[in-house]
């Protein structure tokens, strides 16, 4: 649903007009809205993407805006006609969470920064070929990788994890130079609906009309949390196991047994 469809549906219910409530005021709710069911989860699988990146030598930590930086490996996407790649212009939206590193040859093992400055202390400034990350926030608020060891060489390292949402409904964005009103929100189409209950909920409170509104952000609350459901669902390629004792999917195909419990476990 484009971003004037939206306004024009939010007036129709409410039964206003343009008087009541200004395109620039309905942008607002829309962008607000947008931003609160983006950031609401974590891991939305339809922002999930996979880039590489090259280490420096004698470089331990590395900042997100570092993770996909290349014009050739960055975040590539094409959204309402326009190719997000790179540092090209327009700017990139961005990786805003890692979930996994590897090499061209091993799996970076994740742990926790106070872990890696004991085994890899301060002190010592030990090199070699990276086997394990972390991640901390530095003081302007921007995640930062660390690997460990600090690497000896250039190494590509493979990141998987989710990107930035592109930028929707207000006068201004962040990855382009304006939103138009044939715009549309950077997410399956299923969540148009979401947000424009949670838009006719702020229209109303705009319209001081707090029973309708309430009763709005209720829907909005239910139909959001159907579509977690629905798009956070275990894979197919990864069942529940029901009425099994073993919690690992692997030992349940191995042909390798487990050991023997002893009578006291």
């Amino acid at each position: 649903m484009q971003l004037s469809e939206m306004r024009d549906y939010v007036r129709n219910v409410v039964d206003i007009d343009s008087t009541d409530i200004s395109d620039s005021v309905l942008n607002t709710f829309i962008r607000e809205g947008y931003n609160l069911v983006v950031y609401s989860e974590k891991r939305w699988p339809f922002y999930e993407v996979g880039v590489t990146f090259d280490t420096v030598a004698s470089t331990k930590d590395y900042s997100l805006a570092d993770v996909g930086s290349d014009a050739s490996t960055g975040v590539q996407l094409v959204h309402d006609s326009v190719t997000f790649s790179g540092a090209s212009a327009p700017k990139t939206p961005g990786i805003r969470e890692i979930a996994a590193l590897r090499t061209d040859n091993h799996v970076l093992e994740f742990i926790g920064r106070d872990a890696g400055d004991i085994v890899y202390p301060l002190s010592a400034n030990t090199t070699g070929n990276p086997w394990y990350w972390s991640m901390w926030g530095n003081q302007g608020g921007a995640l930062q990788i660390r690997l460990y060891p600090t690497p000896s060489e250039v190494t590509t390292i493979h990141a998987r994890g989710y990107r930035n949402a592109i930028d929707f409904g207000g006068s201004t964005a962040i990855y382009r130079a304006g939103i138009a009103d044939a715009d549309t929100p950077d997410w399956p189409s299923p969540f148009d609906n979401v947000l424009t209950l949670y838009v006719t909920y702020r229209a109303y409170q705009q319209q001081e009309d707090s029973g309708m509104g309430n009763q709005y952000f209720a829907l909005f609350q239910g139909e959001l949390e159907n579509l977690r459901a629905r798009f956070e669902d275990s894979p197919a390629p990864q069942p529940l196991l029901l009425n099994s004792t073993n919690a690992s999917r692997w030992r349940s195909q191995t042909f390798m047994p487990s050991r023997l419990r002893y009578s006291w476990e």
